[in-house]
């Protein structure tokens, strides 16, 4: 029955086809060739398999034939407004007819408290207070105003107890289909869309960051990453078919990724709300559960957060303690990594970093380990200075620039050197710091308490060994600016000698290097204990080449930073950057664990081990091994045949038997 309607359908297919107007006119200049050539006209596909079609088959096929005619004779005597307002009623009701039929994703409503809104007026942090260590103190950097009461830091006990929660939690999600795990994605995307306003001004006020870089760096990414899984996340974690080898070609190699179980991330504070959700998303769309411990810097915005989590789990079904955020100091993240999660992500320090490596050890815990960045952001002569200039200040300057991929050293060709650095500073002359909710603000507050004083040292030790000062490169008081402030500042006359080019700098500073040759870029962006990211701006093929060179693990062309956009693409460096990558096809697997699976795939055939090879193992077993060998193996037609003769002796001819020690 198959192979007939595989026929009807066939034949339905030719008679439809030779009944069209093109058709028609093709066929009939194919006769005329013919009968011009004295060849005597073929049969019609029509003619040929009238007899063998089935009548109802024809009479379907003439009657579309018929409407498929009509149709195409109505629109070729349509004017072309006419075909306009017809395509755009099409779409108009393709658009329509998709947006009824696709399935309503829940909406879920979390307000921010009264106190989360206003903070408490008239208390502010101390400067030169230490945290810790029970309590974490929530406050805002632009103002210094408490945004809540401290909060309580976790000890390991309870964090091991928070973690047996999730364990039990990831035993029942990791049962749930791809439908419920997309349902959850979608519910928080909407979420996002909806909140844009609080989650951003939480992230600002928490962060320091003015509300368009957090738009940038909280929003956009994350909603992103969020379409990216929901369009192929499926299909990278679904299980993958290999190449089973010669010698098996008839089994079936297959690669599937199953759940690691509960992952345990320890995150910073630079972007509180994508810092939680970009391992969030992964880790519950592969089956797992997540504990993920915030930044004491920027705990208070996880309160919010949290409470979305929550809701956005319960408006789906899936279990409560899926998710869970930690509080706390050092104390906490060992637990993390000790307390029994099957994997762990660190975003930090490399000093850190290595901290958590040794922790692991201990347990054999994998991690995955993005540290550290000191990112070149190149400019040849070639480069389009238009272009380049505003992609170097946002490189330099977004989030005060308090990124792991931020750009922190900037090496400028000579003959493009002065064009550059002046048109930088028609813009950054221009820049507005202040606390992140001012309307016009570019730059915001740096979120640790210290880090202020650290940039400064840097550019100090930089001006006193040669540099220049052409903005910026002051340090304000805190007690006086009611905030922690580093100006934005640019300097120029930077050499290698100078800690600002070996030292993470992760603040508001433009460090300006002038270089000759590709070569000589080439080495000075090599010559650095990092390799996260890398830019490169010029001609195409120019920077292509350039980039190739680089010593990084990521490296963007003609734009800033765009390989974290491309959610498709792992995220991670190599050096003293870490190794491992989250983030991509890589990072998505990453969450899982790889098994392979081999099984039979042609029927009746089946392995067994050959007689000379079953124990005991006769005589003429490894001479049937050598020949097993030329045989799959051989280089050439001739190794291969040679392989065959030795099989047969080895199978036919007696081999003498071994000889016996004394």
């Amino acid at each position: 029955p198959q192979f007939k309607a595989r026929a009807y359908y066939v034949g339905a297919s030719f008679l439809v086809f030779e009944s069209l107007p093109w058709s028609a006119c093709l066929w009939k200049t194919r006769v005329a060739a013919m009968a011009k050539a004295k060849v005597p006209p073929p049969v019609s596909a029509l003619e040929a398999m009238a007899s063998s079609v089935p009548p109802q088959a024809v009479a379907i096929a003439e009657k579309f034939a018929h409407l498929v005619t009509e149709s195409f004779t109505w629109v070729m005597a349509q004017d072309k407004k006419a075909l306009f307002a017809c395509l755009v009623a099409l779409v108009s009701a393709y658009v329509l007819i998709a947006f009824l039929l696709e399935p309503a994703v829940p909406k879920i409503s979390v307000q921010l408290t009264e106190q989360e809104r206003k903070g408490i007026p008239g208390k502010k942090w101390k400067v030169g207070t230490k945290f810790g260590p029970d309590t974490i103190p929530c406050y805002d950097p632009g103002t210094l105003e408490m945004l809540g009461p401290d909060m309580k830091a976790m000890s390991a006990d309870e964090v091991k107890t928070i973690i047996g929660k999730a364990k039990v939690a990831q035993a029942q999600w990791k049962k749930s289909s791809w439908k419920q795990r997309k349902l959850l994605l979608k519910v928080i995307a909407r979420f996002i869309l909806d909140n844009q306003d609080d989650i951003c001004k939480v992230s600002a006020r928490d962060s320091g960051k003015p509300l368009v870089d957090a738009a940038f760096g909280e929003i956009l990414v994350t909603l992103e990453k969020i379409k990216w899984l929901l369009r192929d996340g499926q299909k990278w974690l679904s299980p993958e078919r290999r190449t089973p080898g010669r010698m098996m070609f008839y089994k079936k190699a297959t690669v599937e990724y199953h759940p690691v179980g509960v992952m345990g991330a320890i995150v910073p504070w630079n972007y509180p709300f994508h810092n939680v959700f970009n391992p969030l998303l992964a880790n519950v769309f592969a089956g797992n559960a997540l504990v993920v411990k915030v930044s004491e810097y920027a705990s208070w915005s996880s309160l919010y957060y949290e409470r979305a989590i929550k809701a956005c789990l319960q408006a789906v079904g899936a279990p409560a303690d899926l998710v869970q955020i930690v509080h706390g100091y050092a104390e906490a993240g060992n637990a993390i990594v000790t307390g029994g999660t099957d994997k762990v992500v660190f975003v930090g320090s490399t000093s850190v970093g290595r901290a958590v490596m040794r922790a692991a050890a201990d347990t054999l815990t994998p991690v995955v380990l993005e540290l550290g960045g000191k990112d070149p952001f190149i400019v040849l002569n070639s480069a389009n200075l238009t272009q380049c200039v505003p992609m170097a200040l946002r490189g330099a300057f977004q989030s005060c620039g308090q990124n792991c991929a931020g750009a922190e050293r900037f090496y400028v060709q000579s003959k493009i050197h002065d064009s550059f650095v002046e048109k930088v500073m028609l813009a950054a002359n221009q820049l507005r710091q202040g606390w992140a909710l001012s309307p016009g603000v570019d730059c915001g507050a740096m979120c640790m308490p210290n880090q202020a004083a650290y940039v400064h040292s840097l550019v100090t030790d930089a001006v006193e060994k040669g540099a220049t000062v052409l903005r910026g490169g002051f340090l304000p008081d805190p007690t006086e600016s009611s905030g922690q402030f580093y100006p934005p500042t640019v300097l120029v006359g930077v050499t290698h000698v100078m800690r600002i080019m070996k030292e993470e700098v992760f603040g508001p500073v433009l460090a300006v290097v002038k270089f000759e040759t590709e070569a000589e870029a080439v080495a000075l962006a090599n010559d650095c204990e990092f390799g996260l990211g890398s830019n490169v701006f010029g001609t195409r093929k120019t920077a292509l080449n350039l980039g190739k060179q680089l010593n990084a693990g990521m490296t963007t062309i003609n734009d800033f930073c765009a390989t974290y956009m491309a959610q498709s693409l792992p995220f991670g460096g190599v050096k003293e950057s870490g190794f491992d990558r989250f983030a991509g096809i890589e990072g998505l697997r990453g969450c899982c664990h790889i098994k392979s699976v081999v099984v039979d795939n042609v029927p009746f055939l089946k392995t067994d081990i050959p007689p000379p090879l079953q124990y005991p193992v006769r005589t003429n077993a490894f001479a049937f091994c050598k020949a097993l060998c030329h045989t799959f193996f051989g280089l050439n037609a001739f190794h291969k045949s040679r392989g065959l003769g030795m099989l047969v002796k080895a199978l036919v001819v007696p081999q003498p038997g071994s000889t016996k020690r004394d």
